[in-house]
């Protein structure tokens, strides 16, 4: 299954694409959607649903996942995060794209082994498990929920019956991975 993970902002609307071929992760594509605060807010919210458009039809996913709903300090902060997370999910709704959502705690304990781990730890984790160089945070937070979504971690988003996705050899992947930064550190 190709999973695209998306990790929604407003100024920074982070995707990655990840699929399992056996017990082996395999990076297909990640990038960041960019927008600056001199831009409307309309304009910002268009151009991450347009090259969000853009990428699953040139990137064909089978399924998406995103950030569950957090609280944020800040409420400004959190209606802009709300908007763009609203067009991420109207988008994949669009594409008829099945739609997860996972915690970022769920996440970090399912890419790194605890929910502490800080994003630096999660970067090196995503590079190591996808044999690629560390991704900006933003794609790399999508990356990661990208392989955690294909592990099973995450829940169908506005589903009735809230089924999990589907899990693959991944467990076993990542306790490999892990084993081997236990032995290189």
């Amino acid at each position: 299954m190709r999973m695209l993970g998306i990790d929604p902002g407003l100024g920074a609307t982070g995707w990655g694409l990840v699929s399992m071929e056996g017990l082996r992760l395999c990076h297909h594509n990640h990038g960041i959607i960019r927008s600056t605060a001199r831009e409307a807010d309309t304009h910002r919210l268009a151009a991450i649903a347009d090259q969000l458009e853009k990428i699953i039809s040139e990137e064909k996913p089978e399924a998406a996942i995103i950030e569950e709903i957090f609280v944020v300090n800040n409420p400004r902060s959190a209606l802009r995060l709300g908007m763009a997370r609203g067009v991420a999910v109207m988008v994949c709704g669009r594409a008829k794209l099945p739609l997860y959502e996972i915690s970022a705690r769920r996440v970090k304990q399912a890419v790194t082994g605890t929910g502490k781990a800080d994003k630096k730890q999660v970067s090196q984790m995503v590079a190591r498990l996808l044999n690629i160089k560390a991704p900006p945070s933003d794609a790399g937070d999508a990356l990661a929920m990208a392989i955690a979504g294909l592990q099973g971690n995450s829940t169908k988003l506005a589903s009735a019956e809230h089924t999990a996705t589907p899990s693959t050899g991944l467990e076993q992947a990542i306790a490999a991975a892990l084993a081997r930064q236990g032995t290189h550190s």
